[in-house]
């Protein structure tokens, strides 16, 4: 009985002792979490003024590109340091409610040992009416510092959200000059397959060939059911190519260039107005977008003379903002790539406006879907399936992904999502299920049916301000966003996480895949390749500029362009082998187009064909 009555008493100074500890560590994190409030309110977390003054600099001499990177890198810092800090607020709240947890559990077991532990000698009243007052008042005490730093917690997370946001805009008001940085930027265009000596770029070659000719006219219904469909890909109509996975099916395609000299450069037309969206081609035309606060355009481009045919101005939609909401300038107005069935063109834009144009430019429809809340501005790209036109609209009040009626514009079906603001665009592959929409955004990658936007699967697995849209192949989705992870998901009704890596992360360029290998490209310049099974990096390539564009797979090569308008080729295999270089002479941000024997570029001001 004396042994029971020893192990009794030693286990209340057990949980004592871890209470006292829990204790302990509850209350430096919860004076962490309020300390971290009031520097936050004491000092500018992004560093608004030194930006606002490098801007002012920049005004004064807009030729300074190394003014102009020191902005890029100086922003780029700003949102590192907001990530950082919202993860350790989050992370601090996480501590302190563990520690709370421990001691309230220490305290239970403590009490607990203590009414089975006999008490010797006699009670005194007075102390313990002193004892059971000054507990009251301490954990009174404590339960309110414990609340106090939770609000504060909360308080900080708005505090620097808020801030953050004003910070952005302030920085890019009045200068939309200033192309640098995120959401918009990724609104590239495609990549293409065809043949190579390398026997596993001939399997790459045959997992996308084209179908036969043959084939076309003797299996029209089966054709039908296939996506995408052999017209879709004998041209180029969305951005990164047909569903936007990044492949190209154009044969040909020119390996060298140089736009000072116009070697191999067919045409150059300007652009009237900005927008970072990218080309896209249907036979002889070519289409953009293009918007300023106050004006709201498409083009169409002759394919082979640069001559513009026509531009369709989207105004008077009923349900448009009479004031543009505010965009940063390396988003804009007209970030989205537009898309096209060959029958009409149409376009999104940042007041949530749709419009749809006759090949001709004629208005069919137009309609407003409701402003995205999006501070940097709304920037998912279009894609059609069937006699859908699939909009992923993920903001912050109202994320959604709907199909509306290529012909009327009314909605066929809408799907609510409750995932937070996403920059990425939708990609469209074909399963065994039929066709599956993918969509990424914090915290999730979910699958949709095309035909009823009913979800069909969805897991958890990245986190942040997405901004580059998903690689599809072989059954395996491929993810990534910067201050995250890159993961490999294998689709289906159970989706798998199948590795998951740390390093070389992307916050704008989109990667692209093969039943082999994924590549991706990096804003800091460095390219990668990894098993596509295993996530093994096999080789690592480093650029002198980074990438704003996507890669594209075309013609058993990948098509990569620089910020500076230096385009990379080589190929997609386990080592890294250069093709060739080429380069512009303008900075380049956007994905390019293409077509057989083509390739489609937009600079910020103009519109290059390259051609052999």
């Amino acid at each position: 009985m004396e042994k029971i009555r020893k192990l009794i008493i030693a286990n209340v100074q057990l949980w004592k002792a871890i209470s006292y500890v829990a204790a302990i560590f509850s209350f430096i994190i919860c004076f962490l979490i309020i300390a971290n409030y009031f520097q936050i309110n004491r000092i500018d977390p992004v560093n608004t003024e030194i930006i606002n003054n490098l801007v002012e600099r920049l005004n004064q001499n807009p030729n300074d590109e190394a003014l102009r990177e020191e902005i890029r890198e100086i922003d780029l810092l700003a949102r590192k340091a907001y990530f950082t800090n919202q993860w350790q607020i989050r992370t601090g709240g996480y501590f302190l409610l563990i520690g709370v947890i421990i001691f309230v559990i220490s305290i239970q077991l403590m009490n607990s040992a203590k009414k089975i532990t006999p008490e010797v000698g006699d009670k005194d009243e007075n102390n313990l009416f002193i004892q059971k007052t000054a507990r009251k008042w301490v954990s009174i005490g404590g339960a309110g510092i414990v609340v106090l730093a939770l609000l504060f917690a909360f308080l900080s997370h708005n505090k620097l959200e808020e801030t953050f946001n004003q910070a952005i805009i302030a920085e890019n008001s009045g200068n939309e000059e200033l192309t640098t940085k995120v959401p918009a930027v990724e609104q590239e265009t495609a990549n293409p397959i065809v043949q190579e000596e390398s026997e596993e770029v001939d399997n790459v070659q045959e997992a996308v060939e084209e179908p036969q000719t043959e084939e076309i006219e003797t299996n029209v219904q089966e054709i039908k059911d296939i996506y995408p469909t052999a017209e879709m890909k004998a041209n180029f109509p969305s951005f990164r190519g047909p569903g936007g996975n990044g492949i190209a099916y154009q044969k040909n395609i020119p390996e060298s260039w140089d736009g000072p000299s116009g070697n191999n450069i067919l045409w150059k037309a300007s652009i009237p107005l900005q927008g970072y969206n990218s080309p896209v081609i249907w036979g002889n035309k070519v289409f953009l977008s293009g918007a300023i606060a106050n004006k709201q355009e498409v083009y169409c481009y002759d394919a082979n003379t640069g001559n513009l045919i026509w531009t369709a101005v989207a105004d008077n939609i009923p349900g448009s903002p009479t004031t543009a909401p505010a965009v940063t300038g390396d988003t804009g107005h007209s970030a989205p790539t537009v898309t096209t069935d060959g029958k009409k063109v149409f376009a999104i834009y940042s007041t949530g406006d749709v419009i749809a144009l006759d090949m001709n430019g004629k208005r069919v429809w137009a309609k407003n879907l409701g402003v995205p809340e999006n501070h940097y501005g709304y920037s998912s790209s279009l894609y059609i399936y069937e006699d859908k036109l699939i909009i992923q609209y993920d903001h912050r009040s109202a994320s959604k992904v709907m199909a509306l009626s290529v012909n009327t514009g009314e909605a066929i079906w809408t799907t609510e999502r409750n995932g937070k603001i996403s920059w990425a665009s939708p990609v469209l592959v074909q399963t065994n299920n039929g066709v599956e929409i993918l969509l990424l955004t914090d915290p999730f990658l979910a699958s949709y049916d095309a035909k009823t936007g009913k979800e069909l699967w969805r897991i958890d697995c990245l986190f942040g301000e997405i901004g580059p849209s998903v690689a599809y192949a072989d059954g395996i989705v491929f993810a990534t966003n910067e201050y995250a992870s890159l993961v490999a998901i294998k689709a289906g009704a159970q989706p798998e996480k199948l590795w998951e890596q740390y390093d070389y992360l992307s916050d704008v360029p989109s990667p692209v895949a093969t039943d082999k290998y994924l590549f991706l490209a990096t804003s800091y310049g460095v390219v990668v390749c990894h098993d596509a099974k295993t996530g093994e990096l096999l080789w690592e390539q480093e650029f002198q500029e980074g990438f704003y564009s996507s890669p594209i797979l075309v013609d058993n090569k990948i098509y990569l362009i620089d910020k500076k308008g230096v385009t990379h080729i080589f190929k997609p295999d386990k080592e890294y082998v250069s093709i060739g270089k080429a380069s512009l002479g303008e900075g380049v941000v956007s994905t390019p187009g293409f077509a057989d024997g083509r390739i489609y570029i937009r600079t910020d001001k103009n519109l290059y064909c390259i051609g052999k």
